[in-house]
């Protein structure tokens, strides 16, 4: 039997009966914990937001509850189930089944979260959104066969079950993908360091300075808008309508994140923050040399007190390999092929992800799009 079809089985005739949240959930805020802590802890400490807020020495919840923002920027819609004991902060509501015999908390918590525009419609606008608890009471929830406590049970329970099962297994994929894109990486970078380790005597060895020409970049805020990227040391900042420089090139920054080595081809500007290389391709070919500089450990060359930084004095007395250009070719080769399968893992990862999620959303607003007196039912 398709999951389909099983779902139409199981809600099939059934019977609704919509409650106001504040008749059938006790709806309650907590308060500040004595400390909050940066270490983990046996409890978590649950405020506003959308994650742990940090963490307590204490509860002040039992586990199995159901919690949603009351005050804050970006929480609001938000809603978490809470398995384990917590300590419940004075930000967020905490919402229990008065009666476990008639309405289940995981249930809830689905139906609720698959309703999160529900809560965002009560959200008041002015200094800092908010819920009221009065607002929030209102809600109304539906209670599938009321009239018959047993089947009602068993009817939130197979929803429940279903759902779990659904999160499960996309937790499980997710856990899949992300660790097979780790073991490709790790993979990756063992080749790239047995290509790119030379023995001494094995291939020539000279000074970054006697291959590469550093250069600084200059100021873009008197330029005007086009499409030839603006590069910093945290990547792309904007784009322009002039270059810097248009030959194939490596970006190596010199104040900030230190490591994020770029290899650019196209015509493009950079600031002062980061370096481009002006590359003697009868010596090295641009694409070796990128790969090259990405197997060293830049932190260590590090000269700032505070903010990474890296001079052109240090940079330009690295040693770097020189085989012959076509040994060189060879490894660049080799290297691109395992750059692509890792792009290529990366980029379908959160497209992957994306699509499981959706399958979960759409199942789970199919079992709990449940339809009002004269009301039509969503498609």
């Amino acid at each position: 039997m398709s999951s389909m079809s099983y779902m139409e089985k199981l809600l099939d005739g059934v019977e609704v009966e919509w409650k106001a949240l504040g008749d059938v959930v006790a709806i309650n805020t907590g308060q500040k914990p004595s400390e909050i802590l940066d270490s983990a802890t046996d409890f978590d400490y649950i405020n506003a937001g959308t994650s742990r807020s940090g963490y307590s020495a204490t509860s002040n919840c039992e586990g199995d509850t159901v919690t949603t923002p009351s005050r804050g920027q970006g929480g609001i819609g938000y809603v978490g189930y809470q398995k384990d004991p917590f300590w419940l902060g004075p930000l967020c509501y905490k919402m229990k089944s008065l009666d476990n015999a008639f309405l289940i908390n995981k249930y809830i918590f689905y139906f609720f979260q698959s309703k999160s525009a529900l809560l965002l419609g009560l959200k008041k606008e002015g200094g800092v959104p908010a819920v009221n608890k009065s607002d929030l009471a209102r809600l109304e929830i539906p209670i599938p066969c009321p009239d018959n406590p047993k089947k009602s049970l068993e009817i939130q329970t197979e929803i429940v079950r279903i759902l779990d099962t659904f999160t499960e297994l996309t937790t499980e994929l997710t856990t899949e993908l992300t660790t097979e894109l780790t073991a490709r990486k790790k993979q990756y970078n063992y080749y790239r360091e047995q290509l790119l380790s030379f023995e001494e005597g094995e291939v020539e060895w000279k000074t970054l300075g006697s291959v590469v020409n550093i250069k600084n970049g200059k100021d873009w805020k008197k330029l005007g808008a086009g499409n030839i990227p603006v590069y910093g040391s945290g990547g792309v900042m904007l784009y322009v309508d002039t270059f810097a420089y248009d030959k194939p090139t490596v970006l190596i920054p010199r104040k900030g994140s230190i490591t994020n080595i770029f290899y650019v081809e196209s015509p493009f500007w950079n600031v002062d923050t980061i370096y481009y290389t002006e590359i003697d391709t009868d010596q090295i070919i641009p694409k070796f040399f990128y790969y090259f500089m990405k197997t060293l450990d830049l932190m260590q060359l590090d000269t700032g007190s505070g903010r990474p930084s890296l001079t052109q004095a240090i940079l330009n007395e690295i040693k770097v390999p020189l085989p012959m250009l076509a040994e060189q070719a060879r490894i660049v080769s080799i290297l691109d092929k395992f750059d692509a399968l890792i792009n290529s893992i990366s980029d379908g990862l959160p497209r992957e992800i994306e699509l499981r999620q959706k399958q979960y959303e759409y199942y789970r607003d199919l079992l709990l799009n449940f339809p009002k007196p004269g009301a039509e039912v969503a498609a």
